[in-house]
């Protein structure tokens, strides 16, 4: 059953890039932006954190967390974080991705006719309420952060 806008976004509890456990119910009262990619520093993954980087300002000043999630660990993370100077949450959810197939972002994946199981470039804003307000499943990299504000009236 795919998840619809109106759900409920599962509850989840992941490490950071230090560690950390970082629940998704804690963030309950504001809105969330969460992102799913597929690897650190490649260049469609690095597009679109560096997007919601250079728009952190907007999506900060209106309350909104951003959670970037792929199977990358902990070190990667930090990496990726300290190379772009990316100022919001980075998560690792470790093979076999539970949290990303309970966001029906991790599946068969297809790359010049090979298969695999891989993360999907997915993207959900949960509301103050804990329930998906969007569902982005084609996902332009670069522009990513900007449709988001465009489509919550913030820009």
């Amino acid at each position: 059953m795919a998840l619809c806008i109106g759900d409920p976004a599962p509850d989840f509890t992941l490490p950071n890039h230090e560690g950390e456990a970082v629940k998704l119910s804690s963030f309950k009262g504001q809105r969330i932006v969460i992102y799913f990619y597929p690897k650190d520093d490649t260049p469609g993954c690095t597009k679109e954190a560096c997007n919601f980087r250079d728009q952190w300002t907007s999506f900060d000043s209106n309350g909104i967390q951003v959670i970037g999630i792929s199977k990358d660990n902990s070190k990667s993370h930090s990496k990726f974080i300290e190379k772009y100077d990316l100022p919001f949450i980075l998560l690792t959810d470790a093979e076999p991705c539970p949290v990303a197939s309970s966001y029906e972002s991790y599946g068969l994946k297809k790359f010049m006719g090979r298969e695999y199981m891989g993360m999907m470039r997915h993207t959900f804003v949960i509301d103050q309420e804990g329930k998906i307000e969007q569902i982005y499943l084609k996902v332009k990299a670069a522009t990513m952060a900007d449709d988001i504000l465009n489509d919550l009236g913030l820009k």
